[in-house]
């Protein structure tokens, strides 16, 4: 490992247009920095090397936090994992992010890291991607040429990369209002308790009484090259079956979605095991004992 960072100018913009400029003006030699977290380590081992790295932190519209009943929660680029973390809406509405929060890293690198770095690393193992999967989330991408809405899933393209082009950046996370019934976990299955996911599952369900307005959904990170939402479980929830026959239906379409690899983390098999246990566990804490 090297001692020090590479050399690279740094840049402090004040407003988005201001950061904007820096990327049209650098292009492919210049990155983003919200936390840092991640980049800073790239660049110590030289994962990353940019000659211009351009820190959000100074831009006051980009930590913004709202919730706006009937509208949703809104999360601007550079809020905090921690600040998150303690926000009333994301505890009370959003369970499934707020496990994922409180289960990522710890106090140190809570206070520095972001929602939206965490989605713009890209890496597979994504703690707060499958939560934002479940929950319908966007990305809102600033450009020179104007902002547009992004669904999540299209912001992830392979291992640690994304949609973005060089002079684009993310400026918020828009998370849609849920049902008012809705419950939701991320479950997470990992080696330590600072340790990246094996597998990480979250699963989200709302009016389950009516199988015709039924909403289950499933979502997995560390199981695919790109976090992944396995959209075949909520047609398969709207059957009116079985409790029990509709998990077994559903764990069958989670693994026919998946590719699992073995890394120095997991072996392939172990995590084949781990979708399926975590997969009827976060279900049966939602479901309760509902048949």
């Amino acid at each position: 490992m090297f001692v020090t960072l590479p050399e690279f100018e740094y840049h402090r913009p004040q407003t988005v247009s201001a950061a904007l400029d820096l990327l049209d003006q650098y292009g492919g030699g210049a990155t983003v920095m919200a936390g840092g977290t991640d980049l800073l380590v790239d660049m110590r081992y030289r994962i990353r090397v940019p000659e211009h790295v351009i820190d959000l932190k100074g831009i006051e519209e980009l930590g913004k936090l709202t919730f706006q009943p009937g509208e949703g929660l809104v999360i601007g680029a550079t809020v905090t994992l921690n600040r998150l973390l303690e926000y009333d809406a994301v505890q009370s509405r959003f369970g499934a992010l707020h496990d994922a929060l409180e289960d990522m890293c710890d106090d140190q690198v809570r206070n520095r890291a972001t929602l939206a770095g965490n989605l713009c690393t890209a890496s597979p193992a994504a703690d707060c991607a499958p939560p934002l999967l479940v929950f319908d989330a966007k990305v809102e991408v600033a450009s020179p040429a104007g902002r547009r809405m992004v669904d999540l899933p299209d912001l992830f393209t392979g291992v640690k990369e994304t949609s973005l082009g060089t002079d684009e950046m993310v400026t918020a996370v828009h998370v849609p209002e849920p049902p008012p019934d809705v419950q939701s976990r991320y479950l997470k299955g990992k080696r330590s308790s600072e340790d990246c996911a094996i597998v990480g599952v979250a699963a989200l369900v709302a009016r389950w009484d009516d199988p015709r307005d039924r909403v289950v959904r499933l979502a997995y990170s560390s199981v695919a090259p790109t976090p992944v939402r396995v959209y075949d479980v909520e047609r398969i929830f709207r059957q009116d079956k079985p409790w029990g026959d509709l998990v077994e239906e559903a764990v069958s379409a989670a693994l026919n979605r998946v590719s699992p690899i073995s890394d120095v983390r997991s072996s392939k098999e172990y995590r084949v095991h781990l979708i399926d246990v975590l997969t009827r566990l976060a279900l049966r804490e939602l479901l309760g004992g509902r048949r």
